[in-house]
């Protein structure tokens, strides 16, 4: 997921807190009987010896005594008792009905929701009727149908995560904020040969028969009693990517998720990584193996918050579901809302370790979101890689790719591997800027659109009235709410460019609406990269564009001489860039992993929506609204703009959820030349070859991108599809190939690649791996300011 107003995000937030006082609100708070009083100030560390530890068969209470007791920042504790303690939560119905209301404006702006309904024939996730869904809790919560308040509120949350859309997004607090849920066991999945079905082991067996070579993992074969790859298939499912291969090896542990530390899901989501940590996997796991034995592990659950006072449910509500704000008083509402959802403290940036890496030669010095690698390998000394975790940055990022882009030919190298491995998205500009690099003069085509509704089209008409010149100075006037419509937002006409790369000639031209399966939409909306305002914006200037019109107009590969890996993840400004590069040049793909089942893979398997937007900036954008025309604000009252600042209801949607976590996807991406618009998300789209893991790829990545340049360059065989063309050597499908050398060549280097990463393997280099097995993903640190999609 990404996000490309930066500045005006952290400028919108900041206002917000900051904002003008609202009237007096007249929600009612629910006092549940019984509660133990509360404070809203964060409770001691789990050290303090100042609060007394409750002696309670209360299974909250409980939790409480293990937390004040517990020595680690998240504790861990009993993952049923976590379970018992949730479910302990008393529901009342008419707040929750109130805040599934206040959520309702939000929605319209997610620009799917008539594609998810009735989806085209390619797409591979069930159909998802957003408001009939919607309309269907609402209705629940009347009709008694859930048993209390986590019921309740796992039911919207899977509402949200069941669409598969990663820019979808809310998290409600008690079923998303509270616990994260986990297994003490992550797994993998990899081929013997490279070919032979995969089959899914227990890592930490595989790191051990890298140490001693003796020790011959079992593959696992049930899960809880059920069939292993079934039982996998159907975990996978609480994920929120919309590919079942891209969702399948997800639940396994990944070297290029590790590398992203918390942001990422390292562990695998049948670990409780990423989004696996939102679903109960009760109270324990049994393993059974090929070699005939079973293990039984006990689950677990990592405390998230302070845990102090809570005694029972009740206070488990009053604390974290419907706590009272920080003020005095009700009118900052929404300001305290935002400001109180938000993290305490903020995580600083930095470079987590990187096990299964080789040395970079360049890397970026925030996170591992961007480096470069030289393979040194006999017969791959021409190879440059550059692992593209993430697209989240500004200046270092962009510095960082121009700098290798630039060193790599310099040294010898010709071929370029590019690897997206774990990419969820970033900054829009720094998708556009890596193709810039590679493909100086070309002009992107990069077409989107915006879904048409009440409040959209309001605020459209009033920026392009009102702000009746453009492009202006970006501090002059020295004006938030002119700075928050600039260079990336699409409510001036004047900003922007249309299909033809021309400017619209009116607010009507740019938003006529066109209808498409029976929704409006904009007409065809494509990036000015001329814009003066994209860079004070968004602190990125594409290559070719404002200042940066003098570098070398030279492509450092050739177009036959680069090859993008995928394994499922790639999402967001990830989907912009693979889009740019496969559809306007050619480039040529491999995809690696997925379920064992032999058939084609997809490329991009997350949202290949192209923009989203958190609902604090949609808020900000009707404050500025109102700001913008004051003469108007009896009128706006009347309309859809006035849901968004409704003292009454305003700030529920962030004080009852995680982080802020409320985004909705608003820019669909579109196809050049595709008269029906059908949005990318919709759009089946298999790479050019499809790959297994191997088992030395699990703890070393070269294995990996060694095997990518022989099935491109070398002329080994694919397990599905195959790379031909100019510069390419002929490679196709595994079983259809007739030549028995072909197939003996390539298992033999396969054997051979693994007694190397064996020997190489020492004791340090397994250790730095297994200490990754053990990330934590702090829910509350995700911020949709970093442009990560949340796994």
């Amino acid at each position: 997921m990404h996000f490309l107003q930066v500045l005006v995000v952290v400028a919108a937030a900041a206002k917000l807190v900051s904002a003008n006082p609202l009237p007096q609100s007249q929600f009612s708070t629910f006092t549940v009987p019984n509660a133990t009083t509360t404070s809203t100030q964060e409770p001691a560390t789990a050290t303090s010896t100042t609060v007394p530890i409750p002696d309670s068969n209360n299974p909250c209470a409980k939790i409480t005594k293990l937390y004040l007791n517990a020595t680690e920042f998240y504790p861990k504790v009993p993952s049923d008792l976590a379970w018992q303690c949730l479910n302990d939560v008393p529901l009342d119905a008419p707040a929750a009905t109130i805040w599934l209301q206040s959520l309702r404006p939000y929605i319209e702006w997610q620009s799917t929701t008539a594609y998810l309904k009735d989806p085209p024939q390619g797409y591979l996730e069930p159909a998802v009727d957003v408001w009939a869904e919607f309309d269907n809790i609402v209705s629940g919560i009347s009709a008694g149908r859930y048993a209390n308040e986590y019921e309740f509120e796992f039911a919207l949350y899977r509402l949200f995560q069941g669409t598969h859309d990663g820019h979808f997004r809310y998290m409600p607090t008690l079923a998303n904020g509270i616990f994260s849920f986990g297994r003490p066991v992550s797994l993998i999945s990899y081929s013997a040969d490279g070919y032979e079905a995969p089959k899914p082991y227990v890592y930490e067996d595989v790191l051990s028969n890298f140490v001693n070579g003796t020790a011959k993992p079992s593959a696992v074969t049930q899960i809880d009693g059920k069939e292993a790859i079934q039982f996998l298939e159907e975990w996978s499912q609480y994920g929120s990517l919309q590919d079942p291969d891209a969702l399948y090896n997800n639940l396994f542990y990944g070297l290029a998720q590790a590398s992203l530390g918390a942001s990422g899901s390292g562990p695998g989501t049948f670990a409780g990584g990423g989004r696996g940590a939102y679903i109960y996997p009760g109270p324990t796991t049994s393993l059974t193996f090929e070699n005939g034995s079973t293990h039984t592990h006990d689950n677990f659950a990592r405390v998230q918050v302070p845990f102090r006072y809570i005694n029972n449910g009740s206070d488990l509500y009053l604390n974290y579901v419907n706590s009272p704000l920080p003020s005095s008083t009700a009118s900052n509402r929404l300001a305290d809302a935002i400001q109180f959802s938000a993290p305490a403290t903020a995580t600083s940036p930095t470079v987590y370790p990187r096990p299964g890496y080789p040395p970079p030669v360049v890397n970026s010095k925030t996170f591992n979101n961007v480096a470069g690698y030289y393979l040194d390998e006999p017969g791959y000394e021409d190879v440059a890689v550059l692992a593209v975790a993430s697209f989240v940055g500004t200046s270092d990022y962009q510095n960082v790719v121009y700098s290798f882009l630039d060193q790599a030919p310099k040294a010898g190298k010709t071929k370029l591997v590019i690897d997206t491995s774990a990419n969820g998205g970033g900054t829009i500009m720094q998708g556009y800027n890596l193709f810039l690099n590679l493909f100086p003069g070309i002009v992107p085509y990069g077409a989107t659109r915006f879904r048409s509704h009440e409040a959209f089209n309001l605020i459209g008409e009033t920026v392009s009235e009102r702000m009746f010149y453009y492009p202006f100075d970006y501090h002059d006037p020295p004006n938030w709410v002119w700075n928050d419509f600039a260079g990336g937002v699409p409510f001036n006409y004047r900003a922007d460019v249309d299909v033809n790369y021309t400017n619209f000639d009116s607010w009507q031209d740019k938003n006529p609406p066109s209808t498409f399966m029976g929704d409006d939409f904009t007409s065809v909306i494509r990036w000015n990269l001329s814009d003066p305002l994209i860079y004070p914006a968004n602190q990125v200037q594409p290559n070719g564009y404002g200042n940066r019109t003098g570098l070398p107009p030279t492509r450092p590969f050739e177009p036959e001489n680069i090859v993008i890996l995928y394994d499922g993840y790639c999402a967001s400004t990830c989907a912009i860039f693979s889009e740019l590069m496969t559809q306007q040049i050619g480039i040529k793909t491999v995809s690696i992993g997925g379920r064992p089942n032999g058939r084609h893979m997809q490329t991009v398997g997350g949202v290949k929506g192209t923009n989203n937007y958190p609902w604090y900036f949609i808020s900000q954008l009707v404050t500025d609204t109102y700001t913008l025309a004051p003469d108007q604000a009896s009128f706006f009252n009347t309309t859809a703009l006035y849901d968004y600042i409704d003292p009454d209801t305003d700030w529920i949607p962030y004080h009852r959820a995680v982080g802020n976590s409320g985004q909705v996807n608003v820019r669909d991406g579109l196809r050049e030349g595709d008269e029906t618009q059908t949005p990318l998300q919709f759009i089946y789209e298999a790479a050019d070859c499809r790959l297994y893991y191997t088992a030395e790829m699990t703890v070393d990545v070269t294995a990996m991108w060694e095997k990518v340049v022989d099935v491109t360059w070398n002329g080994d065989s694919c397990v599905v599809g195959g790379i031909s063309g100019q510069g390419h050597a002929q490679s196709k499908r595994f079983d259809e190939d007739t030549s028995d050398a072909v197939k003996a060549r390539a298992q033999a280097k396969a054997k051979r690649r693994l007694q190397k990463r064996r020997r190489q393997m020492t004791a340090s280099r397994i250790a730095a791996i297994k200490q990754s097995l053990d990330i934590v993903t702090d829910s509350r640190n995700i911020q949709p300011i970093q442009g990560l999609m949340l796994p």
